[in-house]
């Protein structure tokens, strides 16, 4: 057995044993009490018509039902059966620059492995959605195409480095015409690009391909990471150890900037935002809003394995247990015709207070 809200599971291990300790030490204190108002046997015959023992009962039946209500709440679980879902979503292509310039470390550790935080946090909140990935440099490639399978799609996520497009510079525009290709032209969820990069373009065409892109429904997200003062490219060895900063012919070190009018330009032209990623991460909660409020577009079927919810049993037995305790009297049933009967109706439930 297993608890989909395991919490409610350990409420119960934890209350319910207290609450029937109360429930004894309070009968206790009562019976105390009644002790000593006077003579036993007269407080025995005055109260010789109250059900104690039923009333014992009932508030074992009532302390049973506080646990099973609390197993109810946790949802047990056991067995499985094979289901068909029908999957809703939005295509979402993220595009990331994986330029020297994204291993500034404006943003700790550095541009590169920040982005790649910030995407795997996106694909834990995606829920439905389809996400690929295009990594792009000089060059790009379709990293992992659109795909569900969240888990699979951070372990490609990690390979992003670098070195792994030898062809340098940040060719937004040949990024976008890859990202377009790896969408599915079937399905009518709505397309969109997330591009996270620094901005830092050194192609002319980029936002004339944006504009293409855009006439045919892609909407642009962009997120630019790293600092509008600059700071200088680390330059690493084969073994990733910093060695110096990257420096252009005349010997001066190169220094990277956050080029925030391109990337506002080709959320302009887009239909999107511009986001500048913050250190908590307030510009992924503003890209989810977005997402969740797009177009969503049937993605097919899968078959899921899942467990079945046995709270019903348990909820029965709630109700069935509620019931017997509130059928149980509170006096038991007998001739109420002597004078010391007839006081006893009055006082029963009063001195049952303090039994």
């Amino acid at each position: 057995m297993s608890f989909a809200e395991s919490i409610y599971f350990y409420l119960a291990v934890a209350i319910v044993p207290l609450l029937g300790l109360f429930l004894y030490w309070s009968g206790k204190r009562r019976h105390n009490l009644v002790n000593r108002l006077g003579n036993p046997d007269l407080i025995a015959r005055l109260s010789a018509n109250v059900n104690w023992r039923g009333r014992r009962w009932q508030a074992g039946l009532w302390l049973a039902t506080a646990a099973l209500l609390l197993f109810v709440l946790a949802r047990p679980q056991w067995g499985e059966e094979v289901r068909t879902v029908e999957r809703e979503g939005v295509q979402v292509m993220v595009a990331l620059d994986i330029s020297e310039s994204m291993l500034a470390e404006d943003i700790k550790p550095n541009r590169l492995s920040r982005a790649k935080l910030e995407i795997a946090d996106l694909m834990t909140r995606l829920g439905g959605d389809e996400v690929g990935l295009v990594l792009f440099s000089g060059a790009s490639f379709i990293q992992f195409p659109l795909t569900s399978d969240y888990a699979t799609a951070r372990s490609f996520l990690d390979d992003a480095r670098p070195n792994v497009i030898s062809k340098p510079g940040t060719n937004i525009g040949d990024a976008v015409r890859t990202a377009m290709s790896g969408f599915d032209e079937n399905s009518a969820a709505q397309r969109v690009i997330v591009l996270i990069t620094d901005g830092e373009a050194h192609d002319a065409e980029a936002l004339a391909t944006v504009e293409q892109a855009a006439e045919e429904g892609v909407i642009f997200y962009t997120i630019g990471f790293g600092s509008l003062e600059g700071v200088p490219i680390p330059d690493t060895d084969v073994y990733g150890n910093v060695v110096g900063f990257k420096q252009n012919r005349a010997g001066e070190v190169v220094l990277s900037r956050l080029d925030e009018t391109t990337l506002r330009e080709i959320a302009q032209i887009g239909n999107g935002h511009y986001y500048h990623a913050s250190a908590g991460g307030s510009e992924l909660d503003a890209l989810v809003d977005e997402l969740n409020r797009m177009q969503k577009g049937e993605m097919g079927t899968q078959m899921e394995v899942q467990k079945i919810e046995r709270f019903q049993i348990f909820l029965a037995l709630a109700l069935a247990l509620a019931t017997l305790a509130y059928l149980i009297p509170e006096r038991l049933a007998g001739s109420t015709g002597s004078r010391t009967q007839r006081l006893t109706s009055r006082l029963a439930p009063s001195l049952g207070l303090f039994r």
